[in-house]
């Protein structure tokens, strides 16, 4: 059987952080006196490198420096949040974890492409036990960030497959543009932070309302023939 690689994002497609990036974008721009970003604003960075995301949601003319700090705000309050909030959750989508048995029963390989941290990735694992399911993982601190396809790139180098051996899920337009830029099929979900016409506009492959549909499609795609 040819090995197989599905590369995942975490926000917004394994588990819904929604609420918590929300929360902790609006205590960064209040540390700041400044009035926080919609979530319909915030929504839409979310993927992108941290320092990328809050110049987009900055008011206009706030120098690097201000952007740096203000970034920095985001991932105190984060963490903040995380460690003295005994309600703190970033709960997984459900029917995630079951297909990333059945795609490891399968022997698939798979990799996480994410805008989080390492700090942040570790946490989540540690919350739900994820990460023995992935064979390689990169993140915000490893190099370029979303839409680079620097993460798919690095993630099947490490695994020693082509693009043609591999597939991208994702549920921002930034995975999607990711994902096409490295020449690999993506697969959008439309349950996390974009929109399925946003996915659609950025030519994803295929879009998936539902887990089930999610599942069957890499499940397919896990078990074809070399």
């Amino acid at each position: 059987m040819s090995l197989r690689l599905v590369v995942w994002d975490i926000d917004g497609t394994i588990i819904d952080s929604r609420k918590v990036i929300q929360n902790a974008m609006t205590a960064a721009f209040e540390s700041f006196g400044l009035t926080p970003p919609e979530y319909d604003r915030t929504r839409q960075i979310v993927g992108l490198g941290l320092e990328d995301g809050c110049r987009i949601l900055a008011p206009e003319g706030m120098s690097d420096r201000d952007v740096a700090a203000l970034a920095e705000a985001y991932k105190n309050a984060f963490v903040a949040h995380r460690t003295q909030n005994p309600d703190f959750r970033e709960p997984l989508y459900d029917g995630a974890v079951g297909l990333l048995e059945a795609l490891a029963n399968q022997n698939c390989l798979m990799a996480v492409a994410t805008g989080k941290s390492r700090r942040g990735v570790e946490a989540v694992f540690g919350m739900h036990d994820l990460g023995r399911y992935f064979d390689t993982i990169w993140c915000a601190d490893d190099g370029p960030g979303k839409s680079n396809p620097f993460m798919v790139a690095e993630s099947m180098k490490a695994v020693g497959v082509e693009p043609e051996q591999t597939v991208m899920v994702g549920d921002a337009i930034h995975d999607i543009h990711m994902g096409r830029s490295a020449g690999v099929v993506t697969h959008g979900v439309s349950w996390g932070f974009g929109k399925a016409h946003e996915l659609e506009a950025a030519e994803a492959h295929h879009i998936h309302h539902e887990m089930d549909s999610l599942s069957d499609a890499l499940l397919a795609f896990a078990r074809v023939e070399a």
